[in-house]
């Protein structure tokens, strides 16, 4: 088991406001360019492959099942081991005042059973599926994925066996925050569910521009008083859905299934974590 005694989180919230200034200059100043050179390719390649799930909504196509519960209870019951880390770091770091810093990551595989218990509790299935469902309904939007990052910050060998389900609010959130300045290298690593997609209602659509406001990475904007949504740069969170004053914004998935399948395939090929 790897040494991380409880400060360690407290030593993490204090950096993570340089961090997070890195990343955002990883491409203008002097600093952040250094610093790139080193966290880069942790945000790229088969270091960092992750998929956003739209939170709190019955997608169209998937009758009643919401997503980001079906998903990540294939993901959870399968699991060789649970672990969630105590205090989120991003909240933590950004004196979060939205959401609780206890709803923390959730890590899964063996690698998970590395994790100190100075940083986590170590869970059985019915835990771990209990904090994601207090997550999901706290409107906190999960990813799941490979982020080699979590080894390094919890002590954990990369073995592949580390799975990442990290649990996003959208003020605090390093990478949400961060990746409309980091190089498409990275961008192209945030990848959208197999089948989603953003749809806007033009009879209900206002434009007042909340949805532009709060991509993340600027996939919305507004034409003719209507928001359009760029469905190639969508990494679909679904963020547009909960903002939407008049829900005019929804989203649709071909095969719930299917998706479900794509995910896991390509998770697959970078982590073994059953």
């Amino acid at each position: 088991m790897s040494i991380r005694p409880q400060w360690w989180m407290t030593l993490q919230a204090f950096t993570f406001p340089l961090a997070q200034k890195l990343l955002r200059e990883s491409q203008s100043s002097l600093l952040g360019r250094i610093s790139a050179i080193i966290t880069i390719p942790l945000l790229s390649g088969k270091n960092f492959h992750i998929t956003y799930l739209p939170v709190n909504e019955a997608i169209a196509g998937t009758g009643s099942t919401p997503l980001p519960k079906a998903v990540l209870e294939e993901m959870i019951v399968g699991a060789a081991h649970r672990a969630i880390i105590k205090r989120c770091t991003c909240r933590d770091g950004n004196n979060c005042t939205n959401h609780p810093v206890e709803l923390g990551c959730l890590l899964l595989g063996e690698g998970a059973r590395e994790i100190s218990k100075g940083v986590s509790r170590h869970v059985d299935v019915d835990e771990a599926l209990d904090h994601a469902a207090r997550c999901i309904e706290n409107g906190l939007v999960p990813f799941a994925g490979r982020f080699k990052a979590d080894n390094i910050i919890w002590g954990v060998r990369d073995r592949g066996k580390l799975l990442t389900v990290c649990f996003c609010c959208h003020c605090c959130c390093i990478i949400r925050n961060s990746a409309r300045y980091l190089p498409e290298v990275s961008r192209e690593s945030l990848v959208r569910l197999k089948g989603l997609r953003i749809e806007t209602a033009p009879d209900a659509c206002t434009g007042c521009g909340i949805c532009v406001a709060e991509c993340f990475v600027g996939a919305r904007s507004l034409a003719g008083g209507k928001a359009l949504c760029d469905a190639e740069m969508c990494k679909g969170c679904g963020r547009c859905i909960t903002v939407c004053p008049t829900r005019a914004v929804s989203a649709r998935v071909e095969n719930l299934w299917n998706a479900v399948d794509d995910m896991q395939n390509r998770i697959s090929r970078l982590i073994d974590y059953r």
